[in-house]
C-alpha cells in the first residue's frame, strides 16, 4: 500500500526536459531507493517528491492530497528531507541544529515547549548523539554530521523521511554507519525512507524496494533481486558486471568488471549454489601461459 505517489509528473529546467510523464509509488514503510547514472534525474525526482522542487505538470499525492497544494507547516508534519551536502551556521550546536526540526510544530518564534524538547533528547538519543549535544557541528567527523542532520529530520516527527546521497563523501566505516541507522529506524521506528543511492550494493543490500531510472524515467522497478540483473545494468548504467548472491545476505551483489559492450578475457567459472551462483578458484595457469 502507498501514501506517497507522483503522478504524470512532467520536470523541467528552462527548456531542458528532465522527467516527463513519470509515474512512482512508495511504499508504505519501507526502504526505497533510487538508482541510476550521474544526470539521470534521481535527485530531480527526490526533490520534488518533497516538494522543495514544483513540476509544471502533474503531481505529487500525499494520502490522497496534492503535497504542491497543501500548507508548507502541514507537510513537514509528514516528511522530511535531507539534502545533499547541508551545511550548518558556524559554531552551531548539534542540539540548536537538532531543535530546527521542531519548527513545523512552532506557534510564531516562541520558544521549544516540552513536547518540543522531549522530541528532540529522542532524536540525540536514537541517532547516538546525546553526548555530542554540546559540541559544535562543524567539530564533528562526517559520520557524526550526517548522524545530527538525521537527527534533525526525525525531530519533525515525520513518518517519510528523503534523503538524498547520504552517504556521499563519507569513508567506509561512516557510510555503513548512516546505513545501518537508517536500516534501524526502518525497523524499529516504521519510517518509511526514500534515498537516492550511489553505491548499488548498499541498495540492494539496505533497501526493499529498488527504482532504477535513466533519462528521468524508471526502468526497472521492484524488489533488488527483481531489479538488479546483467541487463538492467547494461541498459541503465552502461557497465558489463557479475550479479552473484551476497554471502551474507542473499541479495544481489554487483562485480563490474567493464563498460557496455567490453568483453572479458576469460569467464569465471560458477557453480550454482543456493538458487544463485558463485565465483570459484581460477585453475593454475598452464606453463607458458600468463597468470591472471
Amino acid at each position: 500500500m502507498s501514501r506517497l505517489f507522483a503522478e504524470r509528473l512532467h520536470i523541467a529546467y528552462g527548456e531542458k526536459v528532465i522527467v516527463d510523464q513519470l509515474n512512482l509509488s512508495i511504499p508504505a514503510g519501507k526502504v526505497t531507493a533510487l538508482v541510476g547514472a550521474n544526470g539521470s534525474g534521481k535527485s530531480t525526482i527526490l526533490k520534488t517528491m518533497a516538494r522543495i522542487m514544483k513540476p509544471q505538470k502533474g503531481g505529487v499525492f500525499l494520502d490522497g492530497k496534492s503535497i504542491h497544494q497543501m500548507q508548507t507547516k502541514e507537510v513537514a508534519k509528514q516528511l522530511a528531507i535531507l539534502p545533499q551536502n547541508p551545511v550548518a551556521p558556524e559554531g552551531l550546536t548539534v542540539s540548536e541544529l537538532v531543535s530546527f526540526g521542531r519548527f513545523p510544530h512552532q506557534k510564531g518564534f516562541g520558544s521549544l515547549s516540552k513536547e518540543d524538547k522531549e522530541m528532540v533528547a529522542w532524536a540525540l538519543q536514537v541517532t547516538g548523539m546525546t553526548e555530542f549535544s554540546d559540541r559544535p557541528i562543524d567539530q564533528m567527523s562526517g559520520g557524526q554530521r550526517q548522524r545530527a542532520w538525521i537527527a534533525m529530520a526525525l525531530a519533525q516527527g515525520t513518518d517519510i523521511l528523503f534523503l538524498d546521497e547520504p552517504t556521499t563523501f563519507l569513508d567506509m566505516a561512516h557510510q555503513l554507519e548512516v546505513l545501518k541507522l537508517l536500516e534501524r529506524l526502518n525497523k524499529e521506528e516504521g519510517r518509511t525512507i526514500i534515498m537516492v543511492v550511489h553505491d548499488l550494493n548498499h541498495a540492494t543490500r539496505y533497501a526493499h524496494h529498488v527504482v532504477a531510472i535513466k533519462h528521468g524515467n524508471v526502468l526497472y522497478e521492484g524488489s533488488p533481486t527483481e531489479v538488479v540483473h546483467k541487463e538492467m545494468l547494461r541498459e541503465v548504467f552502461g557497465i558489463e558486471a557479475d550479479v552473484i548472491p551476497d554471502p551474507r545476505t542473499g541479495s544481489p551483489l554487483c562485480l563490474p568488471y567493464g563498460l557496455e559492450g567490453d568483453k572479458s578475457e576469460e569467464e569465471p567459472a560458477v557453480a550454482a549454489y543456493g538458487g544463485g551462483v558463485k565465483i570459484e578458484e581460477r585453475q593454475p595457469a598452464a606453463a607458458g601461459s600468463a597468470a591472471v
